[in-house]
């Protein structure tokens, strides 16, 4: 199967760009290198050893998007390109409604036109906002809480919308929940641009000394350590999964939803605790107050995945954190 990946040089697209080529796909990716850099596809092709088709471009040009259609015989397509700070989304809402939105609205069109009708879309846990319960499952309440939940929101409600209207169309539908670590091989990792949004990466900045020091946001939740509890997941497992829905979208037409997390949770300072351990490095960290809106404890239920795609999150909190601090070290000591 050829599949365009938009987003492919983004941290999730390229773990899973080797993953598809992995697993006898081939891949177009299209990215506009706003978040990313072109030396990914250097990377890529050091660990898979395959030359990648790669088209610069950003799919709010709907002209550059139709000629990606018309060069390439595309079979399916994986949606990851969007916006995806979530600070960033509450400063700058009109930004992330026209680009996340109208991105997809773009791809959509532009498949209707080529006659492709397979569609894996990059959703997040942050529809959920904060849960009633957990673990959380596919059915539990969508209420996001910031703008980049809510983008990601009403882009499951459009897919849901054309699945009823062109019954053509087989939409999958990947709310994550909190991926971390990196390829096995270091070459591919999460790069933030400026100050780490996520957990992770500012615990392997600071192991770096490229920042002073973590904060904790909060001791004094009820779980077992005081801290917040998310269900982490590694990224290459969740690469995996989308691999694994390529098989559902072969045998299914409509619109399905799957959670793809461990279904457990890990506190904040288990994991600080757990990537000083098996890295013998410490990490500086202090504690602050609680931020607005954290939820004490947030995991995913992933048994509709496990069952339905044959898929389960397979590595450690050991494996993430040892493969974090790998990227970092290789991310230094390259200058990337």
């Amino acid at each position: 199967m050829r599949v365009l990946v938009t987003g492919g040089t983004g941290y999730i697209g390229s773990h899973t760009v080797v993953s598809l080529i992995e697993n006898g796909h081939d891949v177009v990716i299209v990215d506009n290198l706003s978040n990313s850099k072109i030396s990914v596809l250097d990377r890529l092709y050091q660990i898979t050893n395959h030359n990648i088709d790669f088209e610069k471009i950003d799919l709010l040009d709907i002209d550059l998007l139709d000629e990606v259609f018309v060069k390439y015989s595309i079979d399916c397509v994986i949606h990851f390109a969007a916006f995806k700070a979530v600070g960033e989304s509450q400063e700058k809402p009109i930004e992330y409604y026209k680009n996340n939105i109208g991105g997809l609205l773009n791809v959509l069109q532009c498949m209707r036109k080529h006659n492709v009708f397979k569609l894996v879309f990059s959703s997040s846990a942050c529809v959920y906002g904060t849960p009633d319960c957990c673990p959380i499952p596919e059915t539990a309440p969508i209420r996001p809480q910031n703008v980049y939940g809510r983008t990601k929101a009403i882009c499951e409600d459009i897919l849901k919308d054309t699945s009823n209207a062109d019954n053509r169309f087989s939409f999958a539908i990947l709310r994550y929940f909190n991926p971390i670590g990196a390829h096995e091989s270091g070459l591919i990792g999460e790069a933030p641009n400026g100050i780490p949004n996520n957990l992770m990466p500012y615990i392997t900045q600071v192991a770096a000394g490229i920042r002073e020091k973590l904060t904790v946001f909060g001791n004094d939740y009820p779980t077992e350590d005081g801290t917040g509890v998310r269900d982490y997941i590694h990224v290459c497992d969740l690469a995996d999964g989308h691999v694994a829905v390529l098989n559902w979208l072969d045998n299914n037409k409509g619109y399905c939803i799957y959670n793809l997390g461990c279904g457990r949770g890990y506190s904040v300072l288990e994991l600080i605790n757990t990537f000083e351990k098996v890295n013998d490095i410490k990490v500086n960290y202090v504690i602050g107050p609680r931020r607005s809106g954290d939820a004490a404890t947030c995991f995913s239920d992933p048994s509709k995945a496990n069952n339905e795609l044959n898929w389960k999150a397979v590595k450690t909190v050991e494996d993430m954190c040892r493969d974090s601090w790998k990227w970092e070290c290789y991310a230094r000591s390259s200058n990337l």
